[in-house]
């Protein structure tokens, strides 16, 4: 087990009645950690588990009592070890059954005193995913762009999950007004004035984090390598509004928006201008075509790319490198890309969790890497496999 890993690390993982595990108390010493077995075994469970300690429902995005396990409590519990450059730290959540009648309440710990919400997590730890959900991305409809996007600023940005919920509840609010043609104007003006403020307050988040993702995967391109270079851009009213204008003015301007398109809005039964509106535009830099015109292949590379520097970026400007999480990753790799992927991730100086139903498409992994077999309830070393 190696002892120098120099990023923040999950050192030990335990779950109680979480998904297929009844209790799971795993030991993890590996800089690169495969999971491996038949589908349905639980690998991307453990994954789901790790991806709870950041803001939000974790990467499958469902809510938290469908992750109690069968036959369970009705609640469960996750907790780790983690292990940063010169302490450990453990933190755990869960979600903790309600008396008869009740609503189950989610719990979280950091060195066993209670904090609010996730959020707190992101003073130790920082988390960055890549699951097959993905896979369609850049051909799919712009709202999972605008999700993808939002998780990535999430993760540099904890506060970003509180604006894009406050902004949701704002447009839901002004939308019922909307229904009813005797609503009160004032309370419509502080609506959209509430929409107003959140709104651009996203679309500025989403937009720094998008400039500068841009410009680090720029400063490090090469056209000669498998996971090929993206060229971004935000696509909305806002957006493009933000890139000449203060914040304050855009703020007025889609204030006097909402207000002058309330008729079309309520014909639409939605609100059509905003960053609820946006896209994220993808572009095939090498090639120099849109993303959804390269190929299934291409696509998935463009997408590795992406998040391998957005953990640099997360790495950068929160001083953490981020846990990587990457489900089947390997799977539709040739074995060129599998190689250089190996390289990359050990390069990112980060512990990577991957998942894959197949054990030889990990014999390329380097030196410092553990990989263990995952059956029904069950994780333990793969025989015959390297371990750090």
């Amino acid at each position: 087990m190696t002892t120098g890993f120099a990023g923040t690390a999950v050192r030990r993982l335990i779950l109680s009645d979480f998904r297929s595990y009844a209790n799971l108390d795993l030991a993890v010493g590996g800089r690169l950690v495969a999971l491996v077995g038949e589908n349905g075994a639980g690998k991307t469970n453990l994954l789901e588990a790790l991806s709870l300690f950041t803001p939000g429902r974790g990467l499958r995005r469902v809510d938290l009592g469908e992750m109690a396990r069968e036959g369970g409590s009705g609640g469960f519990a996750v907790s780790l070890t983690l292990a940063a450059a010169y302490d450990e730290v453990r933190l755990g959540t869960g979600l903790e059954p309600g008396p008869p009648g009740e609503a189950a309440l989610r719990r979280c710990r950091a060195d066993g005193e209670a904090v609010g919400s996730p959020a707190a997590f992101a003073d130790h730890l920082r988390i960055v995913w890549l699951t097959p959900a993905f896979d369609g991305l850049f051909a799919g409809p712009a709202g999972d762009r605008r999700r993808f996007l939002d998780r990535l600023v999430l993760a540099v940005d904890p506060e970003h999950g509180g604006r894009v919920n406050a902004l949701e509840r704002a447009l839901r609010s002004r939308n019922r007004l909307l229904e009813d043609e005797r609503a009160d104007p004032v309370w419509l003006d502080a609506v959209e004035r509430e929409a107003a403020e959140t709104g651009v307050a996203v679309a500025a988040a989403r937009l720094e984090t998008a400039r500068r993702l841009a410009a680090l995967i720029i400063a490090a391109r090469d056209d000669a390598s498998p996971f090929p270079w993206a060229e971004m851009a935000l696509e909305g009213v806002l957006e493009a509004e933000l890139a000449t204008r203060p914040a304050v003015d855009v703020e007025d301007l889609y204030r006097g928006l909402l207000r002058e398109n309330r008729n079309r809005d309520r014909a639409a039964g939605r609100t059509l201008i905003g960053p609820q509106a946006s896209d994220l535009v993808v572009r095939h830099g090498p090639k120099g075509i849109a993303a959804d015109r390269a190929s299934t292949g291409e696509q998935k590379a463009l997408l590795i790319g992406l998040v391998l520097a957005h953990a640099k970026l997360v790495a950068a400007m929160s001083g953490l490198k981020p846990l990587v999480l990457l489900d089947e990753i390997a799977a539709h790799l040739d074995p060129r890309r599998r190689a250089a992927l190996f390289e990359d991730l050990a390069g990112l100086g980060s512990q990577v969790w991957m998942t894959g139903a197949d054990a030889s498409a990990f014999a390329g992994l380097p030196a410092e890497s553990e990989v263990f077999e995952v059956t029904r309830g069950r994780v333990a070393p793969l025989s015959g496999a390297s371990a750090a």
